[in-house]
């Protein structure tokens, strides 16, 4: 997780490959526990979902923190609450990243002036859980490192998910129907440091697949089937083996 690292000419900052899920303006943004000058007092401003972490970025121009990222490794304990007086919102703990400005760890709190938490927050949970399944850290996650690659305006496939969704999952942009603004958007030219819901790979755009195993993992997902009618069914192409699996016959004798 990173202070002041997600944010560019009064917009957000983001990796090449890195793709924007959901993106909610009017959203507050609260830390408790022992914290930096800068995560004090309550901020208010954008949130945006991606396929590798979520980020905040401030809309307060003046104050201290400008942004906030927080990867799905960093985080544990989220929960949705539904209070019967007062706004929906998220809450949980995040763990800081060697390098990432601060030290230690910190309980957050993301309210929606507008609503949408709930929707919002059962997305991050599933992304950060189809994220997980691609983590592969021998010991402690990589430190925060800032790339010192150019950066510039994102190209389109930033901008939103594609149409299938990702392994039958479709996040729900009904209720995020909103798009950043096309000057607000710039990226890397470097890929996250770490992997997403795709793996390395991000969009086909970005560049060329790191494995063929990525690659089918792509194809898979642009071809899932979903039903809108049956929201809890989705068909998923089974995956591609590099070698056809074993018959009956042979996986018995193996076993004998």
């Amino acid at each position: 997780m990173a202070l002041n690292g997600a944010h560019q000419g009064g917009g957000v900052l983001i990796f090449q490959g890195e793709i924007i899920i959901l993106y909610c303006n009017n959203v507050t943004m609260e830390f408790g526990g022992s914290l930096s000058s800068e995560m004090k007092g309550s901020k208010t401003g954008r949130l945006y979902l991606t396929t590798h972490r979520f980020i905040f970025n401030n809309k307060d121009s003046k104050d201290s923190l400008q942004s906030f990222a927080a990867p799905f490794f960093s985080l544990k304990d989220v929960e949705l609450e539904q209070p019967v007086f007062g706004a929906n919102y998220i809450k949980g703990n995040v763990r800081a990243q060697v390098g990432g400005g601060w030290t230690g760890e910190a309980r957050f709190k993301l309210t929606f002036k507008h609503g949408g938490a709930i929707e919002f927050g059962q997305a991050m949970l599933k992304t950060a859980s189809m994220a997980s399944r691609n983590y592969n850290f021998a010991d402690a996650p990589p430190p925060y490192t800032a790339p010192s690659a150019p950066m510039g305006p994102a190209p389109p496939p930033a901008y939103a998910p594609p149409a299938g969704g990702y392994y039958g999952w479709v996040p729900p942009t009904g209720a995020f129907p909103d798009r950043p603004d096309s000057n607000a958007v710039y990226m890397y030219e470097a890929p996250p440091p770490y992997p997403g819901i795709m793996g390395q790979s991000g969009y086909a755009a970005a560049g060329t697949f790191a494995t063929p195993a990525e690659a089918k993992a792509y194809e898979a997902a642009q071809s899932a089937y979903y039903d809108p009618s049956k929201p809890q069914y989705a068909f998923v192409p089974p995956p591609a083996y590099s070698e056809s699996p074993p018959t009956y016959s042979e996986a018995t004798k193996k076993s004998q």
